[in-house]
């Protein structure tokens, strides 16, 4: 009989983690708000150059740094020959996830000095359910969390190889930097002070290089502001704005009880395995293995809820050292917890699946026409059709884990193998299956088109009112409209969540659209006179 050591490692690895991290990347439009928006700001990079200034149309655009923007630029116009610009640059999500991964993995091993928990940590983070999403979108945090990866392992290796840790320690830094602002530094820099504390990184030959990592991170993060203010200093005011934004505090006792409660499902699996091991380790919380993960995964946390909105997106910093700190706790797992976890995970994901398979027969079939009615009703006009490809890729992904419920030998890393295996089937389950009806519910294409024929080819000038970052990115990408700023344009474009609304005085109505599900969101072309 095949059994597969594990956790896997190699090649079954590397294959379990393509298969997550690629399945549902390509093959669809800039979907609605993350996606649209970020996608929206490479484009103008790669399209209509002007690198140091992100911008979506015509309006300059801070809320991130452009480091992941520039990547997704640069692949989208190496793979605009293969693939449509939004699907290659969203592949700098899987570069990204890709670091991540490696980077968590080296640091794990750096930290336990166990070859399971290379291994283990990077399949551990890809089971974790608030991840899910945000890996498969064009995503900044994502390079974020590769960045915290990176840091701590500068970090755990400035004692044996100083220069080369110094060096991953300083472009940890400067990424985390470009990618999320001043806020990142609440996230590094107490790793960086709890290590004036242990004598292996506090002695004469180590402090020099941590202290020229730390100064060598900020020098590079340092370049693109520098640049911005030498070619264009009347932007500098919007990008402190920006910092300040992010640097508001936003805690309130509501708040601080969503965030709790987000936490606690969107952190499954590593927030009980995290327990667990602070509990089995409980007289080793000093030592360097469980202090910088502790104190890293605290840090994130005040942060989280300090400076961010209660949302699955914003907790993604505290994972990359919550998986570091559950990580120690899966070889030590008694018996009967790790069978409940493998039982739920298989049971779980083996229903899920089956109602995927349900929900895509229906969908092309009509039967059953309960089924087939209600995602009708979820997203009107939508019309299935058949696709050999990707139900024979869903046919191998059901296989494969069916293999695995039958052939993953016992251990105390079968219940997580398990589990990323079911997230693994269930997100390429729907990307085989459901991709059609969900781009149907959240692309702008065919609003896009409508005014297009509207507008007759007129968008020059149209101004705008109310309009999310999305939706102008998406209209850009699809039918190049950029909203002016002009007073005297002869169209305006509103966006509303009210069915009626009066027109604008010396305005006539003169077309309207949402997408096929949104029933609240209403755009409306007025014309002038």
């Amino acid at each position: 009989m095949t059994t597969l050591r594990l956790p896997p490692s190699g090649w079954p690895l590397l294959l379990l983690c393509g298969v997550f991290l690629l399945s549902g990347l390509v093959g669809h439009d800039p979907w609605k708000l993350d996606d649209a928006t970020h996608l929206g700001v490479a484009y103008e990079f790669a399209v209509h150059g002007d690198w140091l200034r992100p911008r979506i149309g015509h309006d300059p655009w801070f809320a991130t740094p452009p480091l992941y923007h520039w990547l997704a630029a640069l692949l989208g116009r190496l793979g605009s020959g293969w693939l449509a610009f939004a699907d290659a640059a969203r592949l700098a999500t899987a570069l990204c996830a890709a670091l991540l991964l490696w980077g968590i993995g080296r640091a794990a091993r750096a930290l336990q000095d166990e070859a399971d928990s290379r291994w283990g940590a990077p399949l551990l983070l890809l089971g974790t359910l608030g991840l899910l999403t945000p890996i498969h979108d064009a995503q900044p945090a994502i390079l974020l969390l590769a960045a915290q990866a990176l840091f701590i392992l500068g970090l755990l290796r400035l004692p044996a190889a100083r220069a080369r840790a110094a060096l991953v320690l300083a472009l940890g830094l400067a990424a985390a930097l470009l990618s999320a602002g001043t806020l990142a530094l609440c996230l590094m820099l107490p790793l960086a002070a709890t290590c004036l504390f242990l004598p292996a990184w506090r002695s004469r030959a180590c402090l020099p290089f941590l202290f020229l990592g730390l100064v060598a991170g900020l020098v590079l993060a340092a370049f693109w502001p520098l640049l911005l203010a030498r070619q264009a200093p009347d932007l500098l005011p919007l990008l402190w704005k920006a910092e300040q934004l992010r640097l508001t505090p936003r805690l309130n006792g509501d708040a601080a009880l969503d965030h709790l409660e987000l936490l606690g499902w969107a952190s499954w699996p590593l927030l009980p395995l995290a327990g667990w091991s602070l509990w089995v380790n409980r007289r080793q919380l000093a030592t360097p293995g469980l202090l910088l993960p502790l104190v890293g995964t605290g840090a994130a946390l005040v942060s989280v809820v300090l400076w961010e909105a209660p949302r699955p997106l914003q907790h993604l910093p505290i994972y990359v050292p919550l998986t570091l700190l559950a990580v120690s706790g899966i070889a030590r797992l008694r018996r009967g917890a790790a069978n409940a976890f493998d039982w739920f995970g298989m049971m779980t994901f083996t229903l899920v699946g089956g109602l995927i398979w349900l929900g895509g027969i229906s969908m092309v079939t009509g039967e059953p026409a309960r089924v087939a009615r209600n995602f009708l009703k979820a997203e009107p006009g939508f019309v299935g059709q058949f696709r050999l490809l990707p139900l024979l890729a869903a046919a191998a992904l059901t296989g494969l884990w069916l293999w695995s419920l039958l052939r993953l030998p016992r251990s105390p890393w079968r219940s997580v193998t398990h589990w990323v295996a079911g997230m693994t089937l269930t997100w390429g389950l729907l990307a085989c299956l459901w991709m059609p009806w969900i781009d149907y519910g959240k692309t702008y294409r065919p609003v896009a088109l409508s005014l297009a024929r509207a507008l007759d080819g007129s968008t020059e000038c149209v101004g705008a009112r109310n309009l999310g970052d999305g939706q102008k990115a998406s209209l850009r990408y699809f039918i190049g409209l950029a909203p002016s700023q002009k007073p005297d344009c002869p169209w305006l474009l509103t966006q509303s969540t009210e069915r009626k609304e009066a027109a604008p005085e010396g305005w006539r109505l003169v077309w309207t659209g949402h997408r096929p599900g949104d029933k609240l969101e209403k755009l409306r072309l007025y014309r002038r006179g």
